[in-house]
């Protein structure tokens, strides 16, 4: 009987858009979705909580400092643990532990029982989000995979908005407790995760898992013929699939992953420095109370459109200079804001600022996820994503600092543009030869070549 060999790079690559990946995408922005309302919950709570506990301002803020630590370890460690365990059943653990821990948090007494589930829970937030971008990056195709995963990912904008309406609307009436009552529907939920969201074709593969992986090469490509004589393969390779971790700093990646780390760091220091201090920052430079939240607003809405468009751009061309562009002009719209302009210019450099770093975060998840083999791609993005959680947490600690000390906030806003200007630098400088995309289309050519000298 005759064989026939299947690359199941080449299948995803080159699939048309089918109703299983509307599945995949729908699932993944779901539990996208979930995770970013949690994230977002404890802002909605705190007036509510610092008033019954009696808190600061400083307790409160160390209070939400527990869930970016857990955060921080969550991402590095289920990162790790899935390229071992699956995309699925890590998922699964994360949605358990956010949701379960998030709906625990209600029946708190004291700030410190509360600062522990926030931990629990945050290992869960910061865990799931590196999966499920491995997740959606390896079904979606080439074409349009930029584009699908900023779209799966906008969903952390929807959940955190989401937070906020419902907050707005229960907590007068029922307190803040009702608002961790329904982080429990993810947890309800988690059968119908189970037997919709799909495990990563590159990790069945790998295991060998040969009915499952021809059940979905089925679906993703129905024209495909498929028979008991089929055998699939990856263009990948896998020795360095005992060691993920390891691997990323082999086959020359050393520099480039250095390079993702900082940029992390850099991105997600100036999303939580502004996303915290952007209205005391414009109450300074001179604007009311009510404009300075409507430009918190105008932040997040940049930041879902610079996301889908720089997707859309980048499949066009290059995750890596359209991250480039988008950190360097961001930085320079933090730089103008600091100077009084016309109300629609201040809007669109607050929206472009936005666009620059919410939007810049979710692209460098994609440009991670597109850089390294499957084999280590959550443990990548696990690390570079625990890493930005250490910039997560210093960004508002400086940037409150920075406030202490009264400067014209001329150069406040010049301050938080400059890790802009070094994010840039960093994606600049990492080198596309060693990714998975270059290695594998030499890998291919290199083939060729040998085919051709043997004939």
């Amino acid at each position: 009987m005759q064989t026939n060999k299947l690359n199941i790079n080449s299948i995803v690559d080159d699939a048309k858009f089918t109703p299983f990946h509307w599945s995949v995408l729908l699932w993944c922005l779901m539990i996208i979705i979930f995770d970013g309302y949690d994230l977002v919950i404890y802002g909605v709570a705190l007036p509510l909580l610092m008033q019954e506990w009696g808190l600061t301002a400083v307790q409160a803020g160390l209070l939400a400092s527990t869930a970016l630590f857990g955060m921080m370890f969550g991402a590095m460690s289920f990162g790790t643990l899935s390229d071992k365990l699956g995309r699925k059943k890590t998922i699964m653990i994360c949605v358990a532990i956010f949701s379960g821990f998030t709906f625990l948090g209600a029946f708190a007494s004291t700030p410190i029982e509360f600062g522990i589930l926030r931990f629990l829970a945050g290992l869960g937030i910061g865990g799931v989000m590196p999966n499920v971008v491995a997740l959606m990056t390896e079904y979606a195709p080439k074409k349009i995979r930029s584009t699908l995963v900023a779209v799966m990912f906008s969903g952390y904008a929807i959940g955190g908005m989401t937070s906020a309406l419902l907050g707005a609307w229960l907590v007068a009436d029922y307190g803040w407790k009702i608002m961790f009552y329904i982080a429990a529907i993810p947890m309800i939920c988690l059968p119908l995760i189970w037997k919709f969201l799909p495990e990563s074709l590159m990790f069945l593969t790998q295991k060998g898992e040969r009915d499952k992986v021809a059940e979905i090469v089925q679906k993703i490509s129905p024209q495909q013929t498929i028979t008991t004589a089929t055998e699939f393969s990856l263009n990948e390779a896998r020795n360095e699939d005992e060691a993920p971790l390891k691997a990323l700093f082999q086959q020359g990646r050393t520099f480039s992953t250095m390079m993702f780390w900082v940029a992390f760091f850099m991105c997600l220091l100036m999303v939580y420095a502004l996303g915290s201090w952007l209205p005391k920052l414009m109450i300074q430079a001179g604007y009311s109370l009510g404009a300075s939240m409507i430009f918190l607003f105008a932040l997040n809405i940049g930041g879902m459109v610079g996301a889908i468009g720089g997707g859309v751009l980048a499949d066009r061309f290059h995750l890596k200079p359209v991250l480039t562009i988008m950190f360097s002009v961001g930085a320079v719209a933090l730089i103008l804001l600091g100077f009084k302009s016309h109300q629609i210019l201040l809007y669109s450099l607050i929206a472009i600022a936005g666009a620059a770093t919410i939007g810049s975060q979710i692209l460098l998840y994609t440009f991670v996820a597109q850089f390294y083999p499957a084999a280590v791609r959550s443990t990548g993005m696990g690390w570079a994503s625990g890493i930005g959680r250490i910039g997560a947490i210093v960004g508002p600690v400086l940037t409150g600092a920075l406030l202490t000390l009264q400067l014209p906030h001329q150069m406040n806003f010049l301050v938080i543009a400059i890790p802009g200007f070094i994010a840039a630098l960093a994606i600049f400088l990492v080198n596309l030869k060693t990714s998975v995309e270059k290695q594998t289309i030499e890998s291919i050519d290199y083939s060729k070549r040998t085919v051709r000298e043997l004939s």
